[in-house]
């Protein structure tokens, strides 16, 4: 099927009979000349946009009608995309001269396409509401960066740039270089003899993950990443205050479900989160030389090792698959709880099958298969099995051990299984899939049913 039928069947099952007839049969095609097409989808998006708010401030169509011409609108700005977003990329980048982050990417990309993305008064309402109230404007992001991943040169500068050095950690080195320590709103970087400590401090939640942590936590694993004293970095989470877990130390809880149902979560969260924090743990920080080979000019890494006390839920689980070392509590236990929540987790779907297998990998993000770390598919995450008392203590010893054996030869094996198991490049497809189908799910009727059955009944009865 060719896709202009595609996209007039798609078209079809859509209710559009709120728009003007001129607008609901007018779809706009390629020419091939993007100054003339970008003028024609730009009329087209805001025309849309004006119909649909004043059929909202005269209360004529529901939530429903809102999706469908949302839909509608979304299909035409992948058919523009599909043929622009390189060119798009290129603009923005001043040839791919500049690195930018994925926030500042979708900021910029309406100065290039006017309407292609919402703007900044658009999204500011939406922040303001909760998840089921929002009318999933920034599934257009998704669109945007999926279609540019897809792009290897323009989608393989914009992982690279993503694992840059943050700017909230440039303006902490020099403080960490000199106290030994670094605390943010969220996380904290510590030096130790051997090694740097990062540590994830959302107690109020478990050490969930959210907007309060994200840049945080990123700036402090950037810091641990440039620091020059230690090559061995330990990720561990802080003390938590919730009463049936008061002052035990927890991995991590996963993205914190509070703030997804009160709307508080935006979803560049998920992409910032894995194109940066969780990817800069695996691959280290990149040379923006991109004329040279990475083989000559390779990732500045380090080796890393997580400390797993109590638990590790959704994210918490996905930094352990990108660890050099896993120390954790024998109680201990992983989760990837994806079918309660109705979202994908992060990279995971990419990695923990090479840990546990297929079939076991299908079981915890399907099914939610409980992973204990004593068992054998923890085993096959986990290095060892600790009493959680000594936590600290082997911690020092290995790495010690690490660094007797040749810290530098530790990190170049790294490097080269990593290549082996997952080249840049396979992220950056696998991102591309995840940026367009993780804004579905972010906006999807089904993670608001979820999080009301699982999360939402529960929270109130504690």
């Amino acid at each position: 099927m060719n896709l202009e039928k595609y996209i007039k069947n798609e078209i079809k099952s859509l209710n559009l009979k709120f728009l003007s007839e001129e607008t609901r049969n007018f779809i706009p095609e390629i020419s091939g000349n993007f100054i003339e097409d970008k003028k024609l989808f730009s009329n087209f998006w805001n025309k849309v946009k004006l119909e649909k708010l004043s059929l909202k401030k005269e209360k004529k169509i529901t939530k429903i009608n809102i999706k469908e011409i949302n839909t509608f609108c979304n299909i035409t700005k992948k058919i523009f995309l599909n043929k622009y977003s390189a060119l798009i990329y290129r603009e923005i980048t001043n040839d791919l001269k500049t690195f930018i982050r994925v926030e500042e990417l979708c900021s910029k990309a309406s100065t290039v396409v006017d309407n292609l993305l919402p703007s900044f008064e658009d999204l500011e309402k939406e922040n303001k509401l909760f998840l089921k109230d929002k009318e999933g404007l920034e599934i257009q992001q998704g669109i945007f960066l999926s279609a540019l991943l897809k792009n290897e040169v323009e989608g393989l500068h914009l992982c690279k740039s993503m694992l840059l050095p943050t700017k909230m950690a440039k303006d902490r080195i020099e403080d960490f270089e000199k106290n030994g320590k670094v605390y943010f709103d969220g996380a904290s970087i510590e030096s130790f003899e051997d090694y740097d400590l990062v540590t994830l401090k959302n107690s109020e939640f478990l050490n969930a993950e959210d907007n309060r942590t994200l840049l945080p936590l990123e700036a402090a694993i950037d810091i641990a990443i440039y620091s020059k004293k230690n090559n061995i970095c330990v990720l561990r989470g802080d003390k938590v205050t919730h009463p049936k877990y008061k002052n035990k130390n927890i991995f991590g809880a996963g993205i914190n479900l509070t703030h997804l149902y009160e709307g508080k979560i935006p979803f560049l969260w998920y992409i910032t989160r894995d194109m940066g924090a969780v990817n800069k743990v695996l691959r280290g920080h990149s040379d923006i030389n991109f004329d040279l080979e990475d083989s000559l000019f390779p990732h500045k890494n380090k080796i890393w090792f997580a400390g797993l006390e109590t638990f590790a839920i959704g994210g918490g689980c996905q930094y352990l698959l990108v660890m050099d070392h896993i120390i954790a509590d024998i109680n201990s236990y992983m989760t990837l709880p994806a079918r309660k929540e109705g979202i994908i987790p992060g990279a995971a779907n990419l990695r923990l099958w090479r840990f546990i297998g297929n079939r076991a990998a299908r079981q915890a993000i399907q099914h939610g298969l409980k992973i204990q770390s004593n068992s054998t598919n923890g085993k096959n995450i986990c290095d060892e099995l600790i009493d959680i008392n000594d936590m600290d203590k082997v911690i020092d010893q290995r790495v010690k051990e690490f660094k007797n054996s040749g810290v530098v030869g530790a990190a170049s094996n790294k490097r080269a299984l990593i290549l082996g198991e997952e080249s840049i490049n396979q992220f950056r497809e696998y991102m591309s899939i995840y940026c367009h189908d993780q804004a579905y799910c972010h906006f999807s009727k089904d993670l608001i049913n979820n999080l009301e059955k699982y999360w939402h009944k529960a929270h109130k009865r504690n």
